[in-house]
Parts: structure tokens; C-alpha cells; sequence
């Protein structure tokens, strides 16, 4: 009997350490903190569990009161994924705005940076970089989360992410294998399906992924994807033959393998949270992200308990558990080693961090057509603002109005969605010059053609496009920012004045 309780000991704890589960509220409940003395191993930070760097820094040194090697993760892509500073925008530009750069020394180092103030708020786990080839450019949730649409462009860059993050004592982890970027289909809500032969996905998914490999990226994220090509019946997280056959045994990746997050409809909607996971870790994952969405104790719960009873029934080997525990463990060890080399709490703070390298690489990344006078007075911003996609979501600000208004003060900002009525921006602009903003013009036929009628009845009319380029420049002047990250707002207004700074 003492063997068999030990057993099933070890049992519940191995299935508690694969979870990488969320929570709400800015300090940790009773019940997260009992459940890592428990053996729960990882735990995921969002927006909402971040107001302040001293906050978050609190926060972390409050879960590792409960076990020193606990990995505390969080979504902090830079651009327009950011968690960190999700109430105000990023103080970094995103991938593709370091992409149409093509500096990998920039990009390391804006790596860096954004990995010494995670690690100096005790964060030790980053999902990031995407490393997804954006040849779709009609993707609705990669875009400018993407270095570029050629793989060997994202692929260097990609590795110059993973260097720089990691040498700041951060883990990365690089999605979304094996690759998001040829979807029409946001996986948050649906499950995406890719229709290309073995040798496109070698030529242009995998190449960013084998460099992520070659450098060393401690965590592969897997999509909620369908790839007949590679399997006709599961999508990618679920599938022994792209996790164990391709990224272990093809690909030669031996580090941690996360799964995006359970609860999304990919795979909630299909299989089930419970049996998705379970179906997850058995097809070679080692960890389980959840609680983006469901972020409770009853979701861990159950997720524990599916794992134990798939353990028990047959359908999930022991030793599969097994394995997939000690390879969180092992990255919770590197983490806990690489800790201490950072400053304090307070140099998390953008102000206070003494780098401005993610202003520096914002200015780098605008291409400016056109060559109108620049604004000489305070200017009408007009932002065509879109349904925000999960993953950026819509609690952080994007934009030029914010900016311009501290660098013109005077400025006025109206916002438009769908319905925007073209006359209704002319009215409201009366005499001032117009900013139009836009983000993703090519994906939305509302947003093009209420730029067309501004320009046809105000040809001055400035266009700022803060998404994907894709839509042909137009207007007097057109400033495409790469991205819609607070930095990418401020280099925008800088070069609508007379003297804009130098890069």
C-alpha cells in the first residue's frame, strides 16, 4: 500500500507540473499558491494580472515564496502583443517592424532589453518570439507579429531574438510550430487548416523553426493547426507525428514543447479541454498552456484529474507523463540558475531602464513616401480601428492621437470603426489638416474606401499605416510604422514634424 501511494503521488504531481495555468487578480489567491506547494511547476501571466513592475515584481516573489524554481511565463511578444504594458502600449516595436529593418544586432538587443526587464520583474518564461512565416497576408492573427514573408529573413531574425532574450536570463519560446503563417483562420476561434505539400512546409514553415533549434530556444509552442500534409485527422498539438516524429525525432529538438492554449476554440470547440490535453501531452507536448480564457481552479483541477485518469486508464503511458514533468522541471532548473544577474524591480519600467533601443529601432522601421510640408499646426487624427484579434486584444491603446497631441498639443482624435461615415470625419476635422490611421487597410474594404473618400475631398490627408503595408501607399504622405507598439506611434508623429529627430 505505501508503494501505491507513493505512486500515486508522484502521479498527481507530474500532471500538476505540466500545467502552465492563469489566474486572475494582481496578487496570487490561496488556491494557486497551495496548488504549487502541490507540485503545480508553472504559472502564466496576462494584462490583468499587471499593474506596476514593483506590483509584478511583488507578484512573482510571491509565488516563489511557495517553491524558488516556479517558471512564471507570460505573452510578451513586444508591438502589439504586450502584456507588460498592456494599459499604455509597448515600449518595443514588434517582429515585423524589426524585420523590415534587418538588423539582427538590433533585434538581438531589443531582445535583450525587453528580457532584462521581465527578468528584473521575475519573470523567467517568455512566448515568444512568433516565428511564423507571414505568406499570407491575409491572415487575421499573425500579420505584423511576423518578421516578414521570407523564411530566411524571420529565420535570422528569429535566432537573433532567442539570443538576445535568453541572454538576459529569460527562457524563449518559439511559436507557433509548425508555422501559423499561411492562415485565413484565427485559431482562438476556429481550427485553421493549411493545404501545402511536405516540401513547401520544409522551404518555408521549418526553416524558422530549425533556427530556432540551432539556437538554442529552451520552449517550441505548438499551433492548433491542420496540416494533412503531415496529419489528415489532428491538428498540429495533438499529432505524434508533427510533435514526436517531426520537431523530435526529424527536427532533433529535445527542449520543452508548450501547447498555445487548450481553451481556445481550435481545440475546446473539437476534442474538449480535457481530452485535448490529455491527446496533447500524449502526442509528445510537456506542457499545457491554459487560462488565457479559464483561468480558475476548477479548470486546473480538471485538467489534473483527466491526466491522472488517462494515466490510470491506459490511454496516456506513465513514463510519457513522466518525461513531459521532467522537462519542466529542467527548464524551471536553467531558469532558477540564470536568476539574480539582473537589476532591480524598478528598471522594468521603461522610463526608468536608461534604454531607449525600442524608440531607436521604431524610427529605424518607418518608410516614408511622399514629401508634403510637414504639420505646422495641431493636425485631426481619424483612426479606423478594427475588431482587435485575441491575441492583441483591446485593452491596449495604438495609434498617433496620444503622440501628436504631446509633440502638437491641440491635437484632436476621433475614432471610427465599420460604420464610419466619411463626412462625419470631414466635419469634425473643419479647417485642420488630416491624419488618417489605419491598420491592416488592405483586410478591410470598409477601412480602404473611407480612406479613398477623405483623399478624394482632402488631398493633403497624411495616412498612417500601423499594420501590414500590404494596400498601396497613398496620400500626401504615407508612413508605414510596421506595427502599432506606443514607440511605433511616437516615431510616426516625430516624422510628421518640421525637425523630426534622428534615428
Amino acid at each position: 500500500m505505501t508503494t501505491i501511494a507513493r505512486s500515486t503521488d508522484t502521479l498527481t504531481r507530474d500532471a500538476l507540473t505540466v500545467l502552465q495555468p492563469g489566474f486572475v487578480g494582481t496578487t496570487a489567491p490561496d488556491w494557486l499558491l497551495r496548488r504549487i506547494g502541490e507540485g503545480l511547476t508553472s504559472v502564466g501571466l496576462f494584462g490583468r494580472n499587471i499593474a506596476t513592475a514593483d506590483q509584478l515584481a511583488a507578484l512573482t516573489a510571491q509565488l516563489r515564496s511557495e517553491r524558488d524554481d516556479v517558471l512564471v511565463a507570460i505573452d510578451e511578444e513586444g508591438g502589439d502583443v504586450t502584456r507588460l504594458e498592456v494599459r499604455t502600449g509597448s515600449s518595443f516595436p514588434g517582429n515585423l517592424a524589426l524585420g523590415s529593418v534587418d538588423d539582427t544586432d538590433l533585434t538581438r538587443a531589443v531582445a535583450h532589453e525587453l528580457g532584462r526587464r521581465l527578468a528584473a520583474c521575475g519573470v523567467d518564461l517568455n512566448w515568444a518570439p512568433s516565428a511564423d512565416v507571414n505568406s499570407n497576408p491575409d491572415n487575421p492573427v499573425i500579420g505584423v507579429r511576423s518578421f516578414g514573408a521570407d523564411p530566411q529573413l524571420v529565420a535570422r531574425h528569429t535566432a537573433a531574438y532567442i539570443e538576445g532574450l535568453q541572454s538576459a536570463g529569460v527562457a524563449a519560446c518559439t511559436k507557433h510550430f509548425p508555422g501559423h503563417g499561411d492562415t485565413a483562420v484565427d485559431s482562438h476561434h476556429a481550427l485553421p487548416r493549411i493545404d501545402v505539400d511536405l516540401d513547401t512546409l520544409h522551404a518555408r514553415e521549418l526553416v524558422p523553426f530549425r533556427a530556432a533549434i540551432a539556437a538554442g530556444s529552451k520552449s517550441v509552442m505548438s499551433a492548433h493547426i491542420l496540416l494533412p500534409a503531415l496529419d489528415p485527422t489532428r491538428p498540429a498539438t495533438l499529432s505524434p507525428r508533427v510533435l514526436t516524429g517531426l520537431l523530435r525525432e526529424e527536427l532533433g529538438y529535445d527542449g520543452l514543447i508548450v501547447t498555445d492554449a487548450v481553451e481556445m476554440q481550435a481545440i475546446a470547440s473539437t476534442y474538449g479541454i480535457e481530452r485535448g490535453s490529455v491527446l496533447a501531452i500524449a502526442a509528445g507536448a510537456d506542457a499545457l498552456c491554459v487560462g488565457g480564457g479559464l483561468a480558475d481552479e476548477d479548470t486546473v483541477l480538471r485538467l489534473r484529474d483527466a491526466l491522472v485518469a488517462a494515466v490510470r486508464a491506459g490511454e496516456l503511458p506513465e513514463s510519457r507523463l513522466a518525461d513531459a514533468a521532467a522537462r519542466v522541471r529542467a527548464l524551471a532548473s536553467w531558469t532558477r540558475e540564470a536568476r539574480g544577474s539582473v537589476a532591480g524591480p524598478g528598471a522594468a519600467e521603461g522610463a526608468a531602464s536608461g534604454s531607449d533601443i525600442g524608440l531607436v529601432a521604431a524610427r529605424r522601421a518607418l518608410r516614408v513616401t511622399g514629401s508634403a510640408a510637414p504639420l505646422s499646426a495641431p493636425p485631426y487624427v481619424a483612426s479606423f480601428t478594427p475588431v482587435a484579434n485575441i491575441a492583441v486584444g483591446d485593452e491596449t491603446p495604438w495609434g498617433v492621437g496620444v503622440e501628436l497631441s504631446a509633440l502638437l498639443p491641440g491635437t484632436v482624435t476621433g475614432t471610427y470603426g465599420p460604420a464610419a461615415d466619411p463626412a462625419l470625419v470631414l466635419a469634425a476635422a473643419g479647417s485642420r489638416r488630416i491624419v488618417a490611421v489605419v491598420r491592416d487597410e488592405h483586410r478591410h474594404p470598409w477601412m480602404s474606401s473611407a480612406l479613398s473618400a477623405l483623399l478624394s475631398a482632402r488631398p493633403d490627408t497624411v495616412v498612417i499605416e500601423m499594420g501590414v503595408p500590404q494596400a498601396a501607399a497613398r496620400g500626401s504622405v504615407h508612413i508605414a510604422t510596421h506595427g502599432a507598439a506606443r514607440v511605433c506611434g511616437r516615431a510616426a508623429a516625430e516624422a510628421l514634424l518640421p525637425t523630426p529627430p534622428l534615428p
